[in-house]
């Protein structure tokens, strides 16, 4: 995005604290900005057709169509239906992690211990699955509609023997990635910690989310021709808006 965002026409903009969740709706044509606000943060996101929720993220779709382990710029988000619901356009990051799932509770009180509302108000532990589970209900949705997800601003690699290895201090503070909306999307996120982070304190960190219209992309577009799968997969996704 070569203009700046105070030069946009934002239509909405909404700070998510660290260990929170929310849900929305973006359209066709708009475009989302996500900012680590302090370093360290990581946003774990789940995508569906917000006209037909049975359509969603498939992150092996996403994966072997376009020949890697992870998103950044130019790497495209597919459905189960080969259609794009949303394309990286910008990242100061580099890599998002794609294979490492969401905690859950068993996870956090192992890891964290345990501090509920009672104890610790707005400070209580959450964990990413349930986080997305109450945000589903919302949607008439639930716990069987959890599928592999994207943890924006976290790096995970993997060694010779198969082992993954959480790289920490990846992201800093001010670092982005902005998505662009090919179809009309329900976006669900989790600003809870990675499950690898090495961190032994619940510490979660919030992100920054902006909207804006962006319109739809030509024939050039950098995410349409970045793999000569992607030609196919927008030209999938068009036929329902033409």
């Amino acid at each position: 995005m070569t203009e700046k965002l105070s030069e946009l026409n934002i239509l909405w903009e909404e700070t998510i604290p660290g260990g929170a969740h929310w849900s929305f709706s973006m359209k066709r044509g708009t475009a989302l900005r996500i900012t680590d606000v302090e370093g360290g943060a990581n946003l774990s996101t789940l995508f569906y057709n917000r006209q037909e929720k049975l359509e969603r993220y498939n992150m092996a779709d996403t994966l072997k169509a376009q020949h890697t382990a992870h998103l950044s710029r130019g790497f495209v988000c597919y459905s189960d239906m080969g259609r794009v619901l949303a394309s990286v356009i910008e990242d100061s990051c580099g890599w998002h992690d794609t294979i490492c799932g969401m905690t859950n509770a068993a996870m956090v009180e192992k890891k964290y211990g345990t501090a509920t509302y009672q104890q610790a108000r707005n400070a209580m532990h959450r964990n990413a699955t349930d986080s997305m589970i109450i945000e589903l209900g919302k949607w008439g949705m639930g716990r069987r509609d959890i599928v592999p997800n994207v943890n924006f601003f976290s790096k995970v690699s993997a060694d010779e023997a198969g082992g993954l290895h959480y790289q920490s201090h990846h992201s800093r503070a001010g670092n982005f990635v902005e998505l662009r909306f090919e179809m009309n999307v329900l976006v669900v996120v989790s600003a809870c910690q990675h499950p690898l982070d090495p961190n032994p304190q619940y510490a979660p960190k919030p992100v920054l989310l902006q909207a804006w219209q962006c319109g739809t992309p030509d024939v050039y577009d950098h995410c349409r021709n970045h793999r000569p799968e992607n030609v196919r997969g927008f030209h999938n996704t068009e036929l329902l808006f033409s």
